[in-house]
């Protein structure tokens, strides 16, 4: 056994990046490891990074470099996106230990409980997907079931960090469903870079996977992370809406309502399409006294050769023809390497700052509407055990947020409520 080492988690960026450091921290408690917060001081920290944008890429350096200020004495590992695309970078950053890329992910346990014991040398499982489901919640666990992404769109760095779209088999990830289950979590989230592609490396289909998901005993609701719109198919409408665990909440990127754009991007998609597969998901799915269906839509803002007419194209077609419940607004970031980044018409930042804004209105507008329309509807609480000022909340399953005076029982239950 090995000498009990206080560690200390940072992640940033997204949900599958909170499922790895999860499954990173309850490996090492296995190992001997204590969690503690990272503001109070540990032997080692691990920083899970992301570099979707300039800004997460200076978020991470800033955070390692805080830490080290903080214990000097610390080594500091570093693995995520960000330290895939500039590994020799954050290794020069006073403080880093070791960086591990995204198909290295596997060797960071063994690496760190060998550093502890003095070892030089380490076994490690050579595997390409690392499996992880996060835990920290009564409610609600992230599972990973997908990494890596073929679709190279012309603005990500995305697939360059993480790899070929890969995944484990069926037949692995029902058992860490059924583990997540154990724990008493109700509410399942899928969760991979680009989840819908799942089966390229078994052969099997996304369509298969949540069919037995949905057999799994114990858990209740499941959400689906983030799915393209061309790989969410009729054919897993059709069974979502025939009355399953999988919940009326889509979180779809649409990135642009404007088929110039769309195309200069390397979507697989335009405009009408998307515009079909909403249409078809509501006409499904939603019926008089049954809740609306929750989406929630990727949109970039100020891509290359966006002007003010095409991003009115956007606007409108949010407004007019989606009317999305929540809309997810992002910048665009110049990121080297990437098609986008070398063209010459790159859009001003006080441009890219305006129409953000103008989105944000609109977003603000439309979820409003989006409540209202669901005011007085039967629907289903999953509260969570948060306590903040006397009050506890939940989510319906179209994803609306309720309140509720706390009460300790409540806490993982699912509850009858009116909107």
């Amino acid at each position: 056994m090995i000498m009990k080492k206080k560690i200390a988690f940072i992640t940033l960026g997204c949900k599958l990046n909170y499922a790895e450091t999860s499954t990173y921290e309850r490996k090492l408690a296995e190992e001997g490891f204590e969690a503690v917060p990272w503001n109070k001081g540990a032997d080692i920290y691990l920083v899970n990074t992301c570099t979707v944008t300039e800004h997460s890429d200076k978020k991470s350096r800033n955070i390692i470099r805080k830490l080290h200020r903080m214990t000097p004495d610390a080594p500091i590992i570093v693995t995520g996106c960000y330290a895939q695309l500039k590994k020799e970078e954050i290794g020069q950053i006073e403080g880093v230990s070791r960086v591990f890329g995204a198909t290295e992910k596997g060797q960071i346990v063994p690496a760190i409980v060998a550093a502890v014991n003095g070892e030089k040398d380490y076994s490690h499982d050579a595997q390409t997907f690392f499996p992880a489901w996060s835990t920290g919640e009564r409610t609600r666990s992230f599972l990973k079931v997908q990494d890596g992404c073929d679709f190279k769109c012309a603005y990500c760095t995305v697939p360059y960090a993480r790899g070929e779209s890969r995944n484990p088999a069926i037949s692995t990830i029902i058992p860490e469903a059924e583990a997540i289950a154990a724990e008493g979590i109700k509410e399942i989230v899928i969760t991979g870079v680009n989840t819908g592609d799942f089966g390229k490396t078994t052969g099997e289909t996304f369509f298969e996977l949540i069919r037995q998901l949905n057999e799994v005993n114990g858990i209740e609701r499941y959400r689906i992370s983030s799915i393209e719109p061309n790989l969410l198919t009729e054919e897993i409408v059709d069974w979502i809406a025939s009355g399953t665990k999988f919940l009326p909440h889509f979180h779809i990127p649409l990135q642009s309502g404007s088929d110039t754009i769309l195309k200069a991007m390397g979507r697989r998609y335009d405009t009408a399409a998307f515009a079909r597969k909403i249409a078809y998901i509501r006409e499904k799915m939603e019926h008089p006294g049954c809740p609306k269906v929750f989406f929630g839509i990727d949109v970039i803002v100020g891509f290359p050769g966006e002007t003010d007419e095409l991003f009115m194209e956007t606007y409108n077609f949010l407004k007019d023809v989606v009317r999305p419940a929540f809309i997810h607004i992002f910048p665009y970031s110049r990121r080297a390497g990437t098609p986008a980044a070398a063209r010459k018409d790159q859009v001003q930042d006080s441009k890219k700052t305006e129409r953000v804004k103008i989105l944000e209105e609109l977003c603000a507008q439309l979820h409003e509407e989006f409540i209202a329309g669901n005011r007085g509807i039967p629907e289903k609480v999953l509260y969570e055990s948060t306590d903040k000022h006397g009050k506890m909340s939940g989510y319906t399953g179209n994803y609306i947020r309720i309140e509720h005076d706390f009460d300790e029982k409540l806490i993982g239950k699912i509850v009858d409520v009116i909107i």
